[in-house]
């Protein structure tokens, strides 16, 4: 049947429909606030689409005659960036549309059906998605003639009701009782104010570029899910996130930080590894009125720390008068097409070339936004659009001597050096320095530039004998999370990334380049004597 013109809620969502009325579905579309004037698309179980438009508060209607449930929905947020508008829930060398999914089991004819659409939702759909072998929710989604089993959805059900138990009750929820998908909402209730302090987005997976599952992190982005692609919720104190999303809005000054993994603030099952910036605000007084936003992001580069929309998780809390803490390079370095598997969509995605030895831009013709300068520009503009400072950070040092080799290991001496440059060499389409290209970018843009590699490579030669207490190098018998890890122990150190201590230090670190540097001198004076 066709499918019915759209009408608002209009004070009628959850009333019982009369025998002659077909069935309706309606629901929220929500995250940290209601989706406005976005397309919901509903697909059935044989394959028929249809589509409705959110009103002002989130919401949505559409006529469900003559569709068979279980019913797949998905919402697309086009907001534009920049004056782009993406149609792109899949892709990540270009803007990314914020998208969220969620799954309907059963359609009663006899009254009106909910489906809400939230973050909760998109992570319950992942954990289906990535459990019947796609790489994420939207992959599941825009998938034809597949079969959906509905059971599936009671573990991912389960994980949400006992991680979420203790914020559900102080929101006036049953936890037991309350199924995201189902739950009548109503603007400003409980769910709403859950949502709040929620952050919402989907990962990246490697091999293929595309956006992958759903990650969740409170609104001081602290990992709740996302790591895995199924498992219990990470702990998540909702008293404390509601406090801290009003210093967030009430403080002085935000200092936001746009990095990598080497800043990002780690899961609690990953401990003792830290990122500086997950400490950073300690380095601040008390009584300061500056709250750190760390959304550093393992993995990203400046491209695609973009383009996947962790930039805007924090930007919308950016007023005048802010810092914005610019350190990304790390993973920019992931431009060697011959890498088996992710070689190709690393250079895709991630890829930005650094100047040539003349200070020159260096991309591919047409894609000026793989210039490692024009992408770290990019953050420079935004800030001063809103008032906010910008400031450049060289990157933190690897352990690694000039030949490439870990540093001070089976009695070798060469001391650490700087590791972020290409060299000429197959696979590269240029070469060039990282570091030399960041100062570069500070002084064509007048931005003050805290060169932390210098600092972070000091740090590691005066400690030749104990760097492995500052980069991650733990005990797995200590540590459980590292008997299944790679690197990051003992038997084989990570020379990139921090536990505690490193973390700590270099925080500290960034807080001394900041009192040294005379354009810093109002974010100086609001640091710990």
């Amino acid at each position: 049947m066709k499918a019915r013109q759209f009408l608002l809620c209009a004070g009628l969502c959850g009333t019982a429909l009369s025998a002659t009325a077909a069935p309706v579905l309606e629901g929220m579309v929500i995250a940290e606030q209601p989706f406005r004037s976005v397309t919901v698309s509903v697909t059935d179980s044989k394959g028929l689409q249809r589509t409705a438009v959110t009103d002002n508060e989130g919401r949505y209607q559409l006529d469900v005659q003559g569709l068979s449930a279980p019913l797949r929905l998905s919402a697309m947020n086009t907001h534009p960036w920049e004056g782009v508008t993406s149609q792109d829930c899949l892709h990540n060398d270009q803007p990314r549309a914020r998208c969220m999914a969620s799954l309907l089991p059963e359609l009663d004819a006899s009254r009106t059906n909910i489906a809400n659409i939230t973050p909760f939702t998109d992570r319950m759909v992942s954990e289906i998605a990535t459990a019947n072998g796609y790489t994420g929710p939207q992959q599941w989604i825009m998938a034809k003639g597949i079969t959906i089993d509905t059971t599936q959805l009671a573990a991912p059900l389960a994980r949400f009701q006992a991680g979420m138990h203790d914020a559900l009750e102080q929101v006036g929820l049953v936890p037991l009782h309350t199924n995201p998908v189902t739950l009548p909402m109503q603007p400003g209730d409980g769910m709403s104010q859950l949502l709040a302090v929620i952050n919402h987005n989907r990962g990246y997976d490697n091999n293929s570029g595309e956006a992958a599952g759903t990650i969740l992190t409170d609104i001081s982005f602290r990992p709740l899910v996302g790591l895995q692609n199924a498992g219990p919720y990470e702990p998540f104190d909702y008293a404390r996130a509601v406090k801290e999303r009003m210093a967030i809005l009430a403080a002085k000054t935000r200092v936001l930080i746009v990095s990598d993994s080497t800043a990002a603030t780690y899961e609690v099952s990953r401990l003792p590894r830290m990122g500086w910036g997950q400490v950073f605000e300690q380095q601040f007084a008390p009584d300061s009125g500056v709250v750190v936003l760390n959304g550093a992001r393992a993995g990203r580069s400046s491209r695609d720390f973009y383009n996947e929309g962790w930039y805007q998780q924090m930007a919308r809390f950016m007023r005048a008068g802010d810092y914005v803490l610019i350190a990304h390079g790390h993973n920019d370095q992931n431009c060697n097409s011959s890498k088996p598997l992710r070689g190709a969509a690393d250079v895709k995605n991630l890829c930005t070339y650094p100047n040539n030895s003349k200070g020159e831009r260096q991309f591919p013709a047409g894609h000026p936004e793989m210039s490692y300068q024009t992408s770290l520009e990019r953050y420079i503009k935004l800030a001063r659009a809103q008032g906010a400072h910008p400031v450049l950070l060289t990157s933190t040092a690897r352990v690694k001597n000039a030949r490439g080799k870990t540093a001070f290991v089976n009695g070798d001496t060469q001391p650490v050096v700087s590791s972020h440059h290409t060299p000429a060499k197959p696979g590269y389409l240029f070469s060039g320095d990282y570091i030399a290209s960041v100062r570069k970018t500070a002084a064509d843009n007048a931005v003050p530039l805290l060169d932390l590699e210098a600092a972070t490579i000091a740090l590691a030669n005066q400690h030749p004998q104990d760097w492995q207490t500052y980069w991650l190098a733990v005990d797995p018998a200590r540590y459980p999370w590292y008997q299944t890890q790679t690197s990051g122990t003992l038997a084989n150190p990570d020379t990139t990334h921090f536990q505690q201590k490193g973390a700590e230090t270099i925080a500290a670190l960034v807080a001394g380049l900041v009192r040294e540097n005379p354009q810093l001198k109002s974010l100086a004076a609001q640091l710990q004597p």
